[in-house]
């Protein structure tokens, strides 16, 4: 393929991706690939193997693209995250090799990293926050870098005397471990580029390149833990609403930073707290939704375009989390049923994303997939406003002719 063929396939499925987002009927409905370990189950190695072996990761994906030829694709990224997880020590996942074994998944562990009484110190001061209490917590790199000075108040002759702080042993020991992590990280980072950019080279865009979090979730998933977020909501609720306020800033901040910096307009949000069986609707109203939404206008007022991957089932939350401008981002709804979510959202609203069942995926059969993937695309793709893809990603147990009936469907079916 010339670098010509390549521009010219990559602008037609770029277009044909941007018409499905601002609720134009495309040519066709396109399409989206996200896989985890059933990279390394179609590329015959261990899920140890693909977490700490770049090239081969990348060769397995430029392999899988070019036989299924989706219009976006999910980037590298936690399923290369091995070598940087070891380096650093990670404390908040256990995977292939690490904890779990060589075949399986890696498994984030719920726990809380942040105490009830330790809201005013994030409050307060954020970075101060991270860098004496929770990150030492989360890795073995950061160990000792609670010795540092705590620079907030510091000024003038007394700045440059606890500048003496760089010289503790656990500092030392710190900055020098983190010089480790960093240069693979380096290293990773390199390796998604060049990759993204030679998949951009044959025709294929990429489908982001940052992500961020709903503020509860981030709360709740990487802070105070599930039982912690939930009592919270019940024992501190005025302190979790100020420290969602906060994150909120923080998160739009590096969400907007890493979209200038990468060149790419979406950004992938994965909604872990937001299901029906969660939360109440009036919880859901006080307590995820408006600081959601606050996140999500000040990225569609940036230009950017919000991937809203919707866990479980929302059915429950249609109604709310239709007050969005049209056409400005995508609702990927893992199972949640489609065709209700199009009757309540309306068709001039938000494109669709999803959502070919896990369980049909890895138990049916090829006509089956083939026929699930023809009614989405003729119902809730018939006027435009859809992009196919399965309910999470490809599973990892998916045989590999049903991933193949969903990708050629779209060449069947308008």
């Amino acid at each position: 393929m010339t670098t010509d063929d390549g521009a010219v396939r990559y602008a037609e499925k770029m277009r044909r991706v941007m018409d499905a987002v601002e609720l134009r009927r495309p040519d066709r409905v396109p399409t989206a690939f996200q896989a985890s370990f059933w990279l390394a189950r179609y590329g015959g190695i261990t899920n140890r193997q693909l977490m700490y072996d770049y090239d081969k990761a990348c060769e397995i994906t430029r392999r899988a693209l070019l036989e299924f030829d989706p219009d976006l694709f999910y980037p590298i990224h936690v399923t290369t995250l091995g070598p940087v997880c070891e380096a650093a020590g990670f404390k908040q996942i256990q995977w292939p090799g690490h904890g779990v074994g060589d075949n399986q998944p890696f498994q984030y562990i719920d726990r809380e990293y942040m105490t009830a009484d330790e809201y005013d110190d994030f409050l307060f001061d954020p970075t101060g926050f991270y860098l004496n209490s929770y990150l030492p917590r989360i890795a073995e790199a950061f160990e000792g870098i609670e010795e540092l000075p705590k620079f907030a108040g510091l000024y003038y002759h007394q700045l440059l005397g606890n500048l003496r702080g760089f010289a503790s042993p656990g500092a030392v020991r710190s900055l020098a471990a983190l010089q480790r992590v960093a240069e693979e990280a380096q290293k990773l980072a390199k390796h998604r580029v060049e990759f993204n950019q030679e998949m951009a080279g044959l025709g294929f865009p990429v489908s982001h390149a940052v992500g961020t979090n709903a503020p509860f979730d981030y709360l709740g998933d990487f802070f105070r833990g599930a039982k912690g977020i939930l009592t919270d909501m019940r024992r501190r609720p005025d302190k979790l609403l100020q420290a969602m306020d906060k994150a909120g800033v923080l998160l739009l901040r590096h969400a907007l930073a890493g979209a200038k910096a990468s060149g790419n307009n979406f950004v992938f949000i994965p909604i872990h707290w937001a299901a029906d069986s969660f939360m109440s609707q009036q919880q859901f109203a006080t307590f995820w939704w408006p600081q959601f939404r606050k996140l999500l206008m000040g990225l569609i007022e940036n230009d950017l375009i919000p991937v809203c991957l919707w866990e479980s089932v929302c059915t429950n939350r249609l109604e709310v989390i239709g007050d969005i401008p049209a056409g400005k981002a995508i609702y990927w709804f893992e199972r949640t049923d489609l065709l209700k979510a199009r009757e309540v959202l309306g068709s001039k609203l938000v494109c669709l994303r999803g959502n070919v069942s896990p369980s049909l995926m890895t138990t049916g059969t090829p006509k089956e997939v083939d026929d699930d993937c023809r009614k989405l695309i003729e119902t809730v793709g018939r006027d435009g406003g859809f992009i196919l893809d399965c309910a999470f990603g490809v599973p990892d147990e998916t045989p590999l002719e049903n991933v193949r009936a969903l990708y050629q469907s779209v060449h069947k079916y308008q």
